[in-house]
């Protein structure tokens, strides 16, 4: 009886130790598999790599909307490639959300056309049409004075918008010059009410000494005389003095 006991224990023992450790270890040789690299694939083509090499393959999405990034392109992998792991693991494929956010249309006045052009191409936003309004403000030249979707309105991305620019109007341009009187051999005080009447101030006034013209008397100016000049330019005087 002993000796068939001790038969029946050493049976148990072995059992135990083939299910315990040989198996395990039997188990562990051989079973893993190493992932695949399916990024930048489209997601059907790495659904079928990742079956192909004994994984299976789940849809997951970036936290946030990307611009400009295939929505079926795969950006991301977990387990990444490369990993050890066991077959028949999920592979989670990080796409790229298909849903557009909103977000609030901005406030182009004022701003640059080439400006307003880079911020639309950021959302993905197009220029439907562009309208050139004639301004007179030399500052509003060039510059956005309208838009179509009023700035605060919440938009999505992809969405288009037309734009007025303003061109300045050249004539009215021509017409707020102002004409440089001649003033010169004049006397310093019909000089200056001269210049005040064309639309100008007096700049700099210089000293020169004269021992033939009279005192005060302009004998140069600049700008020059019939030059176009903006309103208000100060124009520089140099008159006679009897003192050296």
């Amino acid at each position: 009886m002993k000796k068939t006991g001790f038969i029946v224990l050493g049976i148990l023992v072995l059992l135990v130790v083939f299910d315990r450790v040989i198996m395990p270890l039997y188990i562990s040789q051989g079973t893993t598999k190493t992932v695949p690299d399916v990024t930048g694939m489209q997601f059907e083509d790495a659904v079928n790599a990742l079956h192909a090499a004994g994984f299976e393959a789940k849809k997951s999405y970036h936290v946030k909307y990307l611009p400009r990034v295939d929505a079926n392109i795969v950006l991301s992998q977990m387990p990444e490639a490369g990993e050890s792991v066991k077959p028949q693991r999920n592979v989670y494929l990080v796409l790229n959300r298909q849903d557009r956010p909103m977000f609030s249309m901005p406030d182009f006045y004022g701003r640059p056309e080439t400006d307003v052009r880079e911020s639309l191409d950021r959302f993905e936003m197009t220029v439907d049409g562009v309208e050139f309004n004639t301004v007179t403000n030399p500052d509003e030249d060039g510059k956005v004075v309208g838009q179509s979707i009023p700035p605060a309105t919440m938009v999505s991305y992809g969405s288009s918008v037309s734009l007025v620019v303003g061109r300045l109007d050249l004539m009215e341009e021509v017409r707020r010059k102002a004409i440089v009187p001649d003033v010169l051999g004049m006397p310093l005080g019909q000089a200056e009410r001269v210049i005040a009447d064309a639309g100008l101030t007096v700049g700099l006034i210089t000293y020169e000494y004269s021992s033939i013209l009279a005192s005060n008397t302009v004998i140069s100016q600049s700008p020059a005389v019939s030059a176009s000049v903006s309103p208000k330019q100060e124009v520089d005087l140099t008159v006679t003095s009897s003192s050296e």
